[in-house]
């Protein structure tokens, strides 16, 4: 088993590097499996089972990741990422971009430009909190130490963006998530970026009733992805709006509560504070 598992690895680290050096020709099924000595759906399983994800959306994470590197740079055209990155034309980076990234590559390039986020801080049973929000909803909301690490922090997430700070009505709707049963909110807008997977395992989250509690492997059987935990659990950690997207409520089989974003002390706090409320009610 030890032997196999060894030429597993070597077959899977093999093809991670030629997809990495060559992805600019965008390599098929076919041809990442024939260098590495196996049928197409062999290497399919096997890649998948090690990876986390297929060898197609592993090559869409390597295109995307060279993709933003070349918009970073201002002069580069659409045509001219969709070139350097091996893709036929601005449609299927556009198609790329939205799939993976959950925006165009216009807005991605622009970097938040004509946005206009509103932000504030607050205290919360769990300590401060600074909540920021768009037109559509809320984009992000955290637990804070210190504000002013806090917003530009917020600023790296939307530099081109124009911020104000102060209440709105989309803001003070979502707080309320700490002082009534949400049931009785109106419905909480977000407004989220993010790729398909993130979106999925977000929406996955939406769905644990407060006081309630999942594992890694739970939700990663409730997006059909039972061997990806891994990845599962990376996209539970970029959660980008503390508390109302309940990521706290997700731990390790083992029953321990596991990491948090926000600190591991506060989760357990949190943990215990919605099953008192439950009891309550």
């Amino acid at each position: 088993m030890i032997a196999e598992s060894n030429i597993n690895y070597n077959r899977i680290a093999e093809a991670i590097v030629y997809i990495k050096e060559n992805f600019k020709n965008q390599p098929n099924l076919d041809e990442v499996a024939e260098k590495v000595h196996l049928s197409p759906f062999h290497f399919q399983r096997l890649f998948t089972e090690w990876v986390g994800v297929s060898p197609k959306k592993f090559l869409q994470y390597i295109s995307i990741e060279h993709a933003k590197q070349t918009l970073k740079n201002q002069q580069a055209t659409l045509f001219d990422t969709a070139y350097e990155t091996g893709l036929s034309g601005t449609g299927r980076l556009h198609d790329l971009f939205v799939k993976i990234e959950g925006m165009t590559p216009g807005e991605y390039k622009n970097e938040g430009k004509n946005l206009v986020i509103t932000y504030s801080f607050t205290e919360s049973p769990f300590g401060k909190v600074l909540v920021a929000s768009t037109q559509k909803g809320i984009c992000h909301m955290a637990f804070v130490d210190h504000e002013e690490h806090a917003f530009k922090g917020l600023k790296m997430l939307f530099p081109e963006a124009d911020f104000d700070q102060r209440v709105d009505r989309i803001q003070q709707n979502a707080l309320c998530i700490f002082t009534q049963d949400w049931k009785n909110l109106d419905q909480i807008k977000l407004h989220l970026k993010g790729t398909d997977f993130q979106l999925n395992i977000w929406k996955a989250l939406l769905k644990i009733p407060k006081g309630g509690l999942t594992t890694y492997g739970t939700i990663a059987k409730c997006i059909n992805k039972p061997k990806a935990s891994r990845a599962v659990g990376t996209a539970i950690g970029s959660n980008p709006v503390a508390f109302l997207i309940p990521c706290h409520r997700v731990i390790q089989a083992t029953g321990d509560t596991g990491q948090y974003r926000w600190g591991s002390t506060r989760k357990t706090i949190m943990i215990g504070w919605e099953a008192t409320q439950v009891d309550d009610n």
